[in-house]
């Protein structure tokens, strides 16, 4: 699991089928942070909006492939 963003390019340098575990690798994180977050303090807030970032760039990246190969 990553703690920082990741870029952009590090994500189009993987097939879609590792950007796919990638997400749901995320999407756990996320998860797991949340339900840290209403069971005690979370220490760093900002990894959920870096988390979600990260999210929306795997899914843009995954639905551009979809529309070229379209």
């Amino acid at each position: 699991m990553a703690t920082a963003t990741e870029t952009i390019k590090e994500f189009r340098k993987l097939p879609s089928d590792q950007l796919k575990a990638r997400e749901q690798e995320l999407r756990m994180e996320l998860f797991k942070l949340r339900t840290t977050g209403s069971t005690e303090k979370v220490k760093d807030v900002s990894q959920f909006k870096k988390i979600k970032k990260d999210i929306a760039r795997i899914l843009t990246l995954l639905r551009e492939t979809e529309t070229k190969k379209a």
